[in-house]
C-alpha cells in the first residue's frame, strides 16, 4: 500500500496512486516554469514548453511545477528531476506570476530514493517526512521590506504577502495580476537582493535601518507638535492682521461719512456751495448768466459786510400768528407767543446743514426787539452764516467750551459743519447774554412722546402772568423764542396753544420751511392752511431727545467770566 507525498492520503494502490496523481495534482496546479501559463494538464504543458520554449534546455534543468501555497524546504534540489520525482521535491525559484496570495515560492527535499512507487525499501515504513513539514535545519528568514525575521519560510512568505497588499491598496488598485515591476521586486527579494523603497517619496534604501531613519524624518518634519503649534500661530496672526485691515478700512469710511455728514470734510463752505449751484443751474438753462453773475455780486458783497442778505428772511409772522387767534381761531383756550421773530429759512448755499445757523438768526432777531437785549447787542443787523461762524471762532479763542473748539479742530468758517445746542450755548455767552440748555433726555410719555416738554414750555410762556388773575385768551409775551434741537435737525418755539380739551401744541418756526410757505402765514385767505405747519401735538415730537437752550437774561462782566470757566465742562439740566 503507498501513501501519497503530497496531500498525505494513505492506502492507495500503484494504480490507484497514479491516477490519484494524475486527477488531483497533474491536471490542476500543473504551470509553465518559464512564462505565466499554468491549470493545464501533464502531456499539454509538456507540449506547450516543447513548442514555446524550445530553445531553452528545460528538460535538464527544469520540470513542471506544482504550486502549493503552503510547501517550501530549505535545501534546493540540484540533480535533474523527473516528472515521477517532481511530486516530491522541486527547487526553489521565484515564479513569473502571482495567485491570489500574490508571491508563491516553492522549494524541495532531496529525497532518500528515487522511485516513490511499488518496490519501495523498507525505509518507507518510517514516519514519512511530508512536504508540508519545516524544515529540519534551523534557518532564519529576515523579510526584504522591513526589520522582521521570521524563523519558517511560510510565515515569511505570509508576510510578505501583506506588505504587497497594502502597497497595493495605499495606491488604490485592486489586488490583482503581479505586475512585472512588483514580481522583479519579489524574485529580487527572495533571491537576496535587498531594496527598500521609500512609502513617502521615491527614495530607495539599501537597508530597513535607513529606510526607518528616512521616514522618521519625514514625520518629524511634517507632524511634530512644535511645526503644528508655529503653523497655528500663523494663522492665528495672520487672521488677527487680516480683522485689523477690516476693522480699519471699515473705521474710515464710517469717519469720511461723519465728516461729509457734519459737513467736516473739504467741499467747501457757504460760498461755495452757493456758486456750485448757480453753475448747475445755469449748465442745466435754469439761470441765465446775467442772472448768475449779479447773484454772485450780492453774495460778495453780503460776505464783505458779514450781514445777512434777508433772501430768506420773513418778517411780520408773530404778528400774523397774534391776528390769526385773536379773530379766526375758536377752539383754543389759551395761545402764549414770543417776542416778535423773523423767519430765516435755508437758502441754496447752507441747503443740508444750515438749520442751526438760520435758527440763531431767528433768535437774534427776536433780541434786537427786545428792549432788555438790544443794548449790548452791539451788531443791529442779523449776521450771515460765515459770519456767524467767525463768531463762533472767536468763542473758542476766549476759551468758551474747549471741548467743542477740539471737536471741531478750531474752525468753522469756510466749512459745511452743522451746529447744535452747545454753539448756541457759546455764542450767547460770547455776547454776554446768560443761557442754559435743559436736556429732555428721555420720553415721558406713552407711544415714545415728550408731554413733560409741553408742560415746560407752557411754564416758560406762563412766568409773565404773576398777578394771579385768569390770564387772556391770547397773550404775546415779550420772552424770546427758545432753541429746540433734536438728532439731525433744530427748529424754534415761538408759542404755546391749549386746546379746550387741555391738550398743548407747541408752535414751531421750521428753518426747511421755504419763503413762499412761510409767507402764507401773512395772508388770511391762507393762514388756516399754512398754520398746520406751525402747530406740533406731542405725537409729532417722538425723538428720543430733545435739548432746549432757553435765554435768561443779561450777564455782567464778572458773570461773563465766570460763565466762560464753567463752559470747560458744559453740563445740561436733564428734565426729568
Amino acid at each position: 500500500m503507498l501513501t501519497c507525498e503530497i496531500c498525505g492520503e494513505e492506502n492507495l494502490m500503484e494504480e490507484d496512486m497514479k491516477t490519484h496523481l494524475l486527477l488531483s495534482h497533474l491536471e490542476n496546479d500543473m504551470h509553465c516554469p518559464l512564462c505565466s501559463l499554468s491549470g493545464v494538464s501533464y502531456d499539454e504543458l509538456c507540449f506547450h514548453i516543447s513548442s514555446a520554449h524550445p530553445e531553452t534546455p528545460h528538460k535538464e534543468h527544469h520540470t513542471p511545477v506544482i504550486t502549493s501555497t503552503s510547501s517550501c524546504s530549505a535545501r534546493t534540489n540540484t540533480e535533474p528531476q523527473t516528472v515521477a520525482n517532481v511530486l516530491s521535491s522541486q527547487p526553489c525559484m521565484p515564479v513569473d506570476s502571482c495567485d491570489t496570495a500574490s508571491v508563491v515560492a516553492t522549494h524541495s527535499v532531496q529525497p532518500k530514493q528515487k522511485n516513490t512507487f511499488p518496490g519501495v525499501k523498507p525505509e518507507h515504513n518510517k514516519p514519512k517526512q511530508k512536504r508540508l513539514s519545516s524544515p529540519t535545519e534551523e534557518k532564519l528568514f529576515p523579510c526584504p521590506m522591513c526589520a522582521l525575521v521570521c524563523s519558517s519560510c511560510f510565515i515569511l512568505q505570509e508576510h510578505v504577502e501583506l506588505h504587497l497588499q497594502e502597497q497595493i491598496s495605499a495606491e488604490g488598485s485592486p489586488l490583482e495580476v503581479c505586475s512585472p515591476a512588483t514580481t522583479s521586486l519579489s524574485a529580487r527579494s527572495l533571491s537576496g537582493e535587498k531594496r527598500f523603497e521609500c512609502p513617502l517619496c521615491s527614495v530607495v534604501c539599501s537597508d530597513s535601518f535607513s529606510l526607518q531613519e528616512h521616514v522618521e524624518l519625514h514625520l518629524d518634519h511634517a507632524g511634530s507638535p512644535g511645526s503644528d503649534l508655529k503653523l497655528a500661530r500663523q494663522l492665528q496672526q495672520e487672521e488677527e492682521q487680516r480683522r485689523r485691515q477690516e476693522e480699519a478700512q471699515q473705521e474710515r469710511v464710517e469717519f469720511k461719512k461723519l465728516q461729509r455728514q457734519f459737513g467736516l470734510d473739504s467741499r467747501g463752505g457757504y460760498s461755495r456751495q452757493m456758486e456750485r449751484t448757480m453753475e448747475r443751474a445755469v449748465s442745466r438753462g435754469l439761470m441765465a448768466p446775467t442772472e448768475f453773475h449779479c447773484k454772485r455780486a450780492e453774495m460778495m458783497e453780503s460776505l464783505a459786510s458779514g450781514v445777512d442778505d434777508g433772501s430768506t428772511r420773513t418778517q411780520g409772522v408773530l404778528r400774523a400768528l397774534y391776528e390769526y387767534y385773536q379773530n379766526d381761531c375758536r377752539d383754543s383756550v389759551h395761545v402764549w407767543l414770543s417776542a416778535d421773530t423773523d423767519h430765516y429759512c435755508s437758502s441754496v448755499g447752507d441747503k443740508g446743514w444750515g438749520c442751526g445757523y438760520r435758527n440763531f438768526q431767528m433768535l437774534l432777531s427776536s433780541l434786537h426787539r427786545i428792549d432788555m437785549y438790544a443794548p449790548i447787542l452791539q451788531e443791529k443787523a442779523v449776521p450771515g452764516i460765515p459770519q456767524v461762524q467767525r463768531m463762533m471762532e472767536g468763542a473758542w479763542k476766549e476759551g468758551i467750551d474747549p471741548q467743542g473748539a477740539s471737536h471741531f479742530n478750531q474752525r468753522l468758517h469756510g466749512t459745511q459743519a452743522w451746529i447744535g445746542a452747545t454753539e448756541i450755548f457759546s455764542l450767547l455767552t460770547c455776547l454776554g447774554i446768560s443761557a442754559c440748555i435743559n436736556d429732555f433726555h428721555q420720553p415721558t410719555g406713552p407711544g415714545d412722546t415728550h408731554p413733560l416738554l409741553f408742560e415746560w414750555v407752557k411754564q416758560y410762556f406762563s412766568q409773565t402772568n404773576k398777578s394771579g388773575r385768569l390770564p387772556p385768551r391770547i397773550i404775546h409775551t415779550s420772552l424770546p423764542p427758545l432753541y429746540l434741537q433734536h438728532q439731525g435737525h433744530s427748529r424754534s418755539i415761538v408759542g404755546l396753544e391749549q386746546k379746550k380739551n387741555g391738550s398743548l401744541c407747541l408752535l414751531l418756526l421750521d428753518p426747511g420751511s421755504s419763503v413762499s410757505n412761510t409767507r402764507k402765514l401773512l395772508s388770511k385767505d391762507t393762514v388756516s392752511t399754512a398754520i398746520r405747519q406751525v402747530r406740533k401735538f406731542p405725537g409729532s415730537l417722538k425723538h428720543k431727545q430733545y435739548q432746549v437752550v432757553v435765554v435768561r437774561g443779561v450777564l455782567s462782566a464778572e458773570e461773563r467770566q465766570i460763565s466762560i470757566m464753567n463752559s470747560r465742562t458744559l453740563c445740561a439740566e436733564k428734565i426729568p
